[in-house]
């Protein structure tokens, strides 16, 4: 069928195009203007803004430590009153989560950590979300067999072949580091742990394992960089965490998760402020280097994190008072509900800090838009953040509301830049195809799949980008006013690096030994993915 989206304003920064103009569909994917020919269906589009469907690449919504926070929170099951919170109707598990993405005009989402021994639940939990395409990050940095590698000066080669026999096995589309070496270090008690302390048993330091992941995805073609989860997450000071990392990339490519949680002084009466100039200024001096933010807004939530040393320390401010904390193989995880205040400075800070990230990044094709789905704020708040950004009145009007002491300690007021709508289409479409080596999405040129977002603009932002007028999966109609249309099931993105195999029967040798059963038993049948459809435009995907 061919079908016309006729006389709106294409904003497509991935090819360079704003305009009025028309956008083409046929077969499921973006066409040039036919010749003689009439399309078949033609959707009036005119003073309506034109984008390719939004990419989230950093958003829990499947996985073990997902289904704990369910299992920890059943009054949230009930929040009738509350539907929009994370965990709020039992169809948030798989079903609704899909239909919430969509009707904001969200086609791909990026479920960014998975441990490998979890991939296969993962998968079949991901495989149930309707309509979006799915992918997932795999998590190493504190497991055994990789700390083993480094500790006994294995070459870079043998690194990285475990690291692809890793990938390949739970269908990844790339590596997720999280605390690296923290995680094992907290089984031997540590409650702290830098860049450079090393790790019992292994002599390995934080900094160590990191640079062994990040040059493994080199070597490998992988198209996105290691994915980090760095030390310190939370604590006051720690924005010399963050530059230290920064600088430990060494000029490789290093991509640095949900950074609000790392941009915080230490200055004025309670110890805790806003250094996110410090770390914007860090971040646009390093190309090699791209963030997500992690936006925190008011509101209740849960946070989930295979962090489990930061999470254990996280459990008295626990709202309401119960958290579950476990170890195990790897990075093990918390889950801790927690409540951001208005009222409360720290919160305050918090919030001020992602949104002084966002509008002192120059670059919008090295940040991204990023709640870290739950664990900022659930990933239905993103048309309010969108409302912020895009209106320093809107923010002023927050900032009137929030404890003075806290504002005076960011540099939030200050700043009069406001987003436009080429900024959002480029942080959320065309940057992370970019990032993630995508060629066929995030863009709406010739050739690309057909995932297409309508929105029909005016003086509320929030609610334009909360219902999108239509939305186009694959060319077909899945979204109206906001409203699901038509089901589809989505596919599962993934890599596929060459690697030298006899690294399978090292794990196999490994696994028998120390588990007594198959390492295949963890991996992730291609049969059960939601379409047998390997993404064959990475750059590793041969």
């Amino acid at each position: 069928m061919l079908t016309l989206l006729k006389g709106g304003r294409v904003i497509d920064p991935y090819n360079g195009r704003d305009e009025i103009g028309d956008v083409w569909i046929e077969d499921g994917h973006i066409v040039a203007p036919p010749r003689g020919r009439q399309a078949d269906a033609t959707h009036d589009v005119a003073g309506k803004i034109v984008m390719a469907g939004a990419i989230d690449i950093h958003s829990h919504i499947a996985g073990g430590n997902v289904n704990t926070a369910r299992l920890l929170l059943p009054e949230l099951h009930r929040a009738r009153a509350a539907p929009m919170l994370p965990l709020g109707t039992a169809k948030w598990s798989t079903y609704e989560t899909g239909t919430i993405y969509a009707g904001m005009g969200f086609t791909t989402v990026v479920e960014p950590a998975v441990a490998p021994h979890q991939a296969l639940q993962a998968h079949l939990e991901l495989s149930d979300i309707p309509i979006i395409d799915k992918a997932t990050l795999t998590i190493l940095g504190n497991d055994d067999f990789l700390l083993s590698l480094l500790r006994d000066g294995e070459s870079p080669a043998a690194v990285a072949d475990y690291v692809a026999a890793t990938l390949t096995a739970t269908n990844s589309l790339g590596l997720k580091c999280i605390n690296p070496g923290g995680a094992e270090a907290f089984k031997f008690n540590a409650r702290t742990f830098g860049l450079d302390d090393v790790v019992p048993f292994y002599g390995l330091s934080s900094r160590q394992i990191m640079q062994a992941l990040q040059q493994a995805l080199v070597d490998l073609k992988v198209p996105h960089p290691l994915h980090l989860h760095t030390n310190n997450l939370g604590v006051p000071g720690n924005v010399g965490t963050a530059i230290a990392t920064i600088e430990a990339a060494r000029g490789m490519p290093l991509h640095l998760a949900h950074m609000q949680f790392y941009g915080y002084g230490s200055e004025g009466e309670l110890g805790f402020s806003s250094a996110a100039s410090t770390l914007a200024a860090a971040v646009n001096a390093t190309p090699n280097v791209t963030i997500d933010i992690g936006q925190v807004m008011f509101g209740q939530t849960v946070t989930i994190s295979s962090d489990v040393l930061r999470q254990f320390s996280a459990t008295g401010s626990a709202k309401p008072k119960k958290s579950v904390i476990f170890d195990g193989d790897a990075n093990g995880g918390g889950i801790v509900p927690y409540l951001y205040r208005e009222g409360d400075f720290v919160n305050a800070i918090q919030w001020a800090c992602g949104l002084e990230l966002f509008l002192l990044i120059t670059d919008a094709n090295r940040i991204f838009f990023t709640t870290d789905h739950p664990n900022g704020a659930p990933f239905t708040t993103y048309p309010d953040i969108f409302a912020l950004l895009m209106s320093r009145d809107k923010r002023a009007e927050v900032l009137s509301r929030v404890p003075q002491g806290a504002v005076a300690l960011t540099s939030l007021p200050s700043i009069t830049r406001e987003y436009d709508f080429n900024d959002i289409a480029k942080m959320t479409r065309a940057a992370p195809a970019k990032l993630f080596g995508f060629k066929d999405r995030g863009q709406l040129g010739e050739g690309a799949i057909a995932d297409v977002a309508v929105y029909s603009p005016g003086e509320d932002i929030a609610k334009m980008f909360r219902r999108a007028h239509l939305v186009f999966k694959d060319g077909d109609l899945v979204v109206r006013d906001g409203q699901i249309s038509h089901y589809r099931w989505g596919k599962a993105l993934k890599v596929r690096p060459e690697y030298d195999k006899a690294i399978n029967k090292r794990l196999a040798s490994y696994y028998e030994h120390h588990y007594g059963v198959s390492h295949n038993m963890f991996a992730v049948p291609e049969h059960i993915l939601p379409r047998n459809n390997p993404f064959k435009e990475v750059a590793c995907a041969l």
